[in-house]
């Protein structure tokens, strides 16, 4: 995936698409809850030191709050060099089903 691949996906989110930002767990937990409860599927997007803060969203709504009502599909890792400084960003999608 590209750089500018990247910053497309950023601001061209598919409707279920959540982009996680820099910002509490637990809120970010309760958005991906919401965005659950009118689609079935979500896909948790996240790159660089977010993806602690997207792997601990995943786990708190398939583990916690929709326990036994909710999977992990699939989980996509890939890193990309900036062409700007030559810097190596990791991304990470995790793919939440609701039953």
């Amino acid at each position: 995936m590209e750089l500018q691949e990247v910053k497309q996906s950023e601001t061209h989110l598919d409707n279920d698409s959540y982009f996680v930002k820099d910002k509490s767990v637990m809120t970010s937990a309760l958005d991906v809850l919401t965005a659950l409860s009118s689609s079935k599927r979500v896909v948790l997007m996240a790159k660089g030191d977010l993806i602690p803060n997207a792997v601990a969203v995943a786990n708190i709504v398939t583990e916690n709050m929709l326990k036994g009502n909710s999977r992990i599909e699939d989980i996509k890792l890939d890193s990309v060099i900036t062409e700007e400084d030559g810097q190596m960003i990791s991304n990470i999608e995790i793919v939440l089903l609701k039953n």
